[in-house]
């Protein structure tokens, strides 16, 4: 990677990431800088970021053109992006990147659209013979007569956005006509756990990290705890070989009957990463380290075991003038000017 700066696309809230990346970048002495975009100039990570500047939401026909303004302008070397909207869109373009020296770590085409689609997850792994949930459509649903307990979803959703356990079947019909394009799954009921995967450019696990996933709060970890569990390592890593990943990954299951049973995939990090990069898996450094084109040794089990995060929130004060944060990219400029 001869341009040394990191683009974090959607940061958002991803303040422990962001300073992730800078921290290594200044350990490696790259002598590059860590770079968000956002749409919105009040999110926390532009100014915990070294630079930002604003694009359009990931589903505007003009995003790729706006991150490859931002990238052409800067030194950007690797490009993460970090919401699932937005994956298989970034994947798409990933030699428009190339054609710049930005390496994208993101997953194929494929692998993003299998993994954004609850239900084709859920037939891959079956076909793979991965313990997965049971997912059905709501057609599927009513012609088997199931019964709750289920769990109602966004077929694309994410995070834990308009998902629903339906208890009783007065919920079932409720949530299925309340949720938009729905999916079923069976109800998991055992500890949930975040198994955080990171592959280098070829694919090869490098390391695989178990969270168990103890305080919830909108979808993301509140608190949790690294369980060195081989047989949630090997899950993840079996989900590599059936699945092209590149970079960070998050496998999502419940452990039922001392069975782990997926029920997502989301090839981004996870909004917990800072316990596994905390227990000495540095995902972030791994991250520019591969898109240098070195090669990385596999280093499963190379983790604390046992520790624990609890989090809390922190806050920025900004005035109006903050605002400024994001520089236009220039292809905002020429649509102002248009």
């Amino acid at each position: 990677m001869g341009r040394p700066d990191v683009l974090v696309t959607a940061a958002s809230r991803r303040v422990a990431l962001v300073r992730a990346l800078q921290q290594a970048q200044a350990r490696l002495a790259t002598g590059g800088r860590v770079i968000a975009t956002d749409i919105d100039p009040f999110s926390p990570a532009v100014h915990v970021a070294d630079l930002a500047a604003a694009v359009p939401r990931s589903d505007a026909p003009d995003y790729v053109d706006a991150l490859l303004d931002v990238c052409d302008a800067h030194d950007v070397g690797v490009l993460v992006p970090t919401i699932d909207d937005e994956l298989g869109i970034i994947a798409a373009a990933a030699d428009r990147f190339a054609r710049l020296g930005v390496v994208v770590m993101a997953p194929t085409v494929e692998t993003a659209h299998i993994c954004r689609d609850k239900l084709r997850t859920a037939t891959h792994l079956q076909q793979h013979g991965i313990r997965v949930a049971d997912t059905w459509t709501p057609d599927d649903v009513r012609a088997r007569g199931l019964q709750p307990p289920l769990f109602v979803k966004p077929r694309r959703g994410r995070g834990s956005v308009g998902a629903f356990p339906a208890l009783k079947p007065g919920h079932l019909e409720f949530f299925l006509g309340y949720v938009s394009d729905p999916i079923v799954q069976e109800y998991l009921d055992g500890p949930e756990y975040t198994i955080d995967l990171f592959c280098d450019l070829q694919g090869r696990p490098i390391s695989a990290v178990p969270r168990q996933r103890l305080v919830i709060r909108s979808g993301v970890s509140d608190r949790g705890r690294t369980v060195k569990s081989r047989v949630l390592m090997d899950l993840a890593v079996r989900c590599a070989e059936v699945l092209d990943f590149r970079g960070a990954v998050n496998v999502q299951c419940r452990v039922v009957d001392d069975v782990p049973v997926i029920f997502e995939i989301n090839p981004r990090f996870s909004g917990g990463i800072q316990l596994t990069l905390a227990a000495g898996a540095d995902f972030a450094e791994w991250t520019i380290r591969a898109a240098r084109g070195e090669v990385l040794q596999p280093c499963l089990g190379a983790f604390t075991d046992g520790l624990r995060m609890s989090s809390h929130e922190a806050s920025l004060f900004l005035s109006d003038a903050d605002a400024d944060v994001l520089a236009p990219s220039a292809r905002t400029l020429a649509g102002e000017q248009s």
